[in-house]
């Protein structure tokens, strides 16, 4: 591949020489933008109140608890394995929940007090059932498909020849303006 493009096309790069730095700091970018707008860490009240809701409906394991409630926000909110499993070892502390292990993996259930604790709070919105919660789902779809497409255009960057980084830019730049004409129409 040939990679003689001016290095002053892309800027600095980080660890790939000068072409597609500044497709990184784009990258960068637009992750940051998408964290503040969308916050991607809960309250730990949450995180209880969702491994509740969602023994209510059936035993689970703490990997099917994340990927439950990834589902079920849309993947706005995935918590991490930090947050989700203090969290079960608290309910257990609690008496509010039982472990059994089967096959290497623990599955989790309420216990009788479990249950009432979790039916006293049921009529109450889940943690990705809050306002704004489905409408952020929606939002971040954007954000993930620009961060997409600024990694497809660093591996152009890196790996493409002249022509291929000029055809890319023509590309991107057109992706721009029909970006621009969206938010014009009434």
């Amino acid at each position: 591949m040939n990679t003689s493009f001016s290095s002053g096309q892309f800027g600095a790069g980080r660890g790939f020489g000068a072409a597609g730095g500044g497709l990184f700091d784009a990258m960068d970018q637009l992750r940051e933008a998408f964290e503040q707008r969308f916050p991607t860490r809960m309250a730990r009240g949450d995180v209880r109140s969702a491994v509740l809701s969602l023994l209510l409906e059936s035993p689970m394991h703490g990997y099917q608890i994340i990927a439950e409630i990834a589902e079920r926000s849309g993947g706005v909110w995935k918590p991490s394995p930090g947050s989700v499993y203090p969290t079960l070892q608290m309910l257990a502390d609690e008496g509010l929940i039982t472990a059994e292990e089967s096959g290497g993996k623990k599955t989790y259930s309420l216990t009788e007090a479990g249950r009432a604790e979790a039916e006293s709070v049921a009529d109450r919105s889940a943690p990705w059932e809050m306002p704004g919660m489905k409408d952020a789902a929606r939002a971040a779809a954007l954000p993930k498909a620009g961060v997409k497409l600024a990694q497809a255009a660093a591996q152009v960057a890196q790996h493409g020849t002249a022509d291929q980084v000029s055809e890319a830019e023509q590309v991107l730049d057109d992706a721009r303006r029909k970006l621009y004409s969206i938010l014009a129409r009434d």
